[in-house]
């Protein structure tokens, strides 16, 4: 037989999709499951077989060679032994009171080192179960046996996350996109705690769900996207608000100020593209000149209390930072002794880089700061929630997360999709996967941290394709996205670690699970408290020919919108500008005519179950706060409002499947002809209090519960 690598070199060459490759053998496909490896997906159509070099290559990411027959057997063999001598597993998870079994030997003894400095031991000969009442948290579980001796983490989780109370209504807003009078060039955390306390004092919201903030990859020009950032852990300070700064008071900034006054204006009144590259160089300059000041008692304590709170975490975070700064973003172009951070150069470059190293750190302080007291203002306003922040799937090869993380990321491969129904090429999303095996064997540290920071700051935590949490498309280097496979997790561990970070920080969860979701996910997701995402557009019971979902029918347990940031705005559904604009940039799948017809189609649909529902008068017009009451008379817990539909701005923030043809995650929010709309302006827009009625329910509205 020849080898699974010279047929991956092979099939690899045509770029043919994996529908087109024979099955795998059968112990290539033993090898890969008992990694966690599917050997098949479903695009929809039925199961389709993964191509072997597909297996093979995502099995080396794992550290595991299946090049060949050979190499097969003796990773097969290797990895029973390995089962065979192992007492724990790498780590273990539990849900708190459940008595758990474990599965070690009758004559083995247990020993656990509880997080508080507690101990506990099962002497030797009893059932081993772990008792229903360990506290909460993270401990350390030791076995012993025959003088073997093996300790694994052990966590012990809530069985669910913070519940969310009674129903809420909120804005969803890409921050960049939201300027006001005071801002340079683009939204920033002081126009975020402006949204969030109008919205809650005035308008009686309960949320504000904002896009990710993660510290974006340096240099010119920008990945302008959120959804690739340079680390999950931190913050871009980018998003500063420089006059909340206290030093700001003390410090002479120039003409820097006059500067950003002109690049606002160019925003709102001109060109209206926001431009991160000119918006960060002209902070980046007020910034350095700021720390230069001298910070009082009081702030300098503060900062140290930052510095040790945020530990290793900071330090390699901000060493990165500023090896950037010199060496460039791409850290695997760097000098061989600094692409690791555990390298004698890297510690050298600790010294040599010192001041770099401290102004990142001290950045990082302010952006922490200043999330605080946005949340502060959301919670003041009365808002139930406060901040919904949006945690990404992944982070960029390129940045600090890839850098300070390399041994727990797999290598040589990209988180994406699987071909569909509406993605018949798969998707490939260039994001480095969490490796399975490696973060069990940390413990989940580094994911318990990251949700750790994410949730700081936050009164709910959007978890963006939450469906990873169970299995992530892994597509190796040099494939096409329809030459991947499917890697599992184990759910019941990143769900476990989910809780009990949630838990801690008091935060609820949602979680995004729109697309594919296998049978159970959305189920389990409801057991353990996490909300879904819903759109109302995508309601329909698939099940019995497609028909519009009733809304006494939509689950309760979710956060029911009319769009996204991927998503046509409500105004370009209605008009159907979404379809031409598709058009014109060659993105159609049919021809524009068909379209048309079905997105017309579509609108009559949902038009007609708006008036069975006594939403709407025969002869009325389908309007934005007719959909939105409809959302309304759902269960649904949370009821989001796309801030854009407010002034009516039909264009998309993202458009999937474009890059340099569209001005993705650039636009201001804008009034229906365009014109960028300032925060003050949105909110004596017509157009929002319009839409905030409709979210005070009378007469037969009144049949969905009134969101606060």
């Amino acid at each position: 037989m020849a080898a699974y690598l010279d047929r991956a070199e092979a099939a690899g060459s045509t770029q043919a999709p994996a529908e087109d490759a024979p099955p795998p053998p059968p112990e290539l496909v033993a090898l890969a499951h008992a990694y966690g490896v599917d050997s098949t997906y479903d695009p929809g159509s039925g199961p389709v077989p993964v191509a072997a070099h597909t297996l093979v290559a995502v099995l080396a990411a794992l550290g595991v060679d299946a090049h060949s027959p050979e190499a097969v057997r003796e990773a097969t063999e290797r990895h029973r032994a390995e089962l065979a001598e192992r007492l724990l597993p790498p780590c273990v998870v539990v849900r708190s009171g459940r008595r758990t079994a474990l599965d070690v030997p009758a004559q083995a003894r247990l020993s656990l080192a509880l997080e508080d400095g507690g101990k506990w031991t099962l002497p030797a000969g009893r059932s081993h179960w772990l008792p229903a009442d360990l506290p909460l948290g993270r401990h350390r579980l030791t076995v012993r046996l025959e003088g073997r001796e093996q300790s694994a983490a052990l966590i012990v989780a809530p069985l669910r996350v913070p519940a969310t109370e009674g129903r809420s209504w909120g804005f969803l807003a890409q921050l960049y996109s939201v300027l006001s009078e005071r801002s340079w060039g683009m939204g920033d955390l002081g126009d975020l705690a402006e949204l969030a306390s109008w919205s809650g004092s005035e308008l009686g919201a309960g949320f504000l769900q904002i896009n990710p903030l993660h510290a974006g990859r340096p240099g010119a020009p920008c990945d302008p996207s959120p959804y690739r950032p340079s680390s999950r852990r931190f913050a871009d300070p980018v998003h500063l608000r420089i006059e909340a700064v206290p030093e700001y008071a003390y410090a002479d900034l120039g003409e820097l100020p006059a500067q950003a006054a002109r690049l606002r204006e160019e925003v709102l009144r001109h060109d209206g593209l926001i431009d991160r590259d000119e918006v960060w160089a002209l902070k980046r300059q007020a910034l350095e000149l700021l720390h230069r000041v001298g910070r009082g008692a009081g702030r300098e304590a503060a900062y140290r209390a930052f510095v040790r709170r945020e530990g290793e975490w900071l330090e390699q975070y901000a060493t990165w930072c500023a090896l950037a700064d010199v060496h460039g973003s791409d850290w695997r172009g760097w000098p061989k002794g600094l692409r690791r951070p555990d390298s004698p150069q890297v510690a050298a470059a600790r010294a040599e880089h010192a001041a770099g190293i401290e102004f990142h750190r001290w950045l990082a302080w302010l952006v922490d700061e200043q999330l605080g007291a946005a949340q502060g203002a959301a919670e003041r306003a009365g808002m139930p929630i406060g901040l919904i922040h949006d945690l990404a799937v992944g982070v960029h090869p390129e940045g600090a997360d890839a850098w300070v993380l390399q041994d727990v990321l797999a290598e040589g491969i990209s988180v994406g999709a699987p071909p569909d129904a509406f993605s018949p090429h798969g998707q490939d999303w260039g994001l480095p996967p969490w490796r399975p095996d490696a973060l069990a064997a940390s413990g989940y540290a580094p994911y318990a941290e990251l949700l750790r920071a994410a949730a700081r700051h936050a009164g709910a935590l959007r978890i963006d394709h939450v469906m990873g949490l169970f299995r992530l498309w892994w597509v190796p280097a040099g494939h096409p996205p329809t030459q991947g496979a499917y890697v599992r997790y184990d759910a019941e561990a990143m769900l476990g670690v989910l809780a009990l970070e949630a838990h801690r920080a008091g935060t609820r969860v949602i979680g995004e699970d729109l697309g594919t979701v296998e049978p159970g996910v959305r189920e389990e997701l409801a057991t353990r408290g996490i909300l879904g995402t819903s759109v109302l557009w995508f309601e329909r019971d698939w099940r019995h020919g497609g028909a519009v979902l009733p809304p006494e029918r939509w689950r309760a347990d979710c956060l029911a919108t009319l769009a996204t940031h991927d998503l046509p705005s409500t105004a370009a559904r209605l008009s159907g500008e979404h379809v031409e604009l598709r058009h014109r940039l060659g993105l159609l799948a049919r021809p524009f005519g068909e379209e048309q017809a079905e997105a017309a189609r579509e609108l009559a649909e949902w038009r007609a179950e708006l008036v069975r529902a006594g939403l709407l008068a025969e002869t009325d017009a389908l309007t934005p706060e007719a959909l939105y009451a409809f959302l309304l008379a759902t269960p649904a817990a949370l009821v989001g409002v796309w801030l854009p539909d407010t002034v009516g701005d039909p264009r998309p923030q993202n458009l999937p499947g474009t890059w340099d043809q569209y001005p993705n995650w650039r636009l201001p929010v804008a009034d229906r002809d365009g014109r960028p709309v300032t925060l003050d302006e949105l909110a004596a827009a017509p157009g929002t209090a319009r839409l905030v009625a409709a979210l005070r329910p009378t007469g037969n509205r009144a049949r969905g519960v009134a969101c606060r």
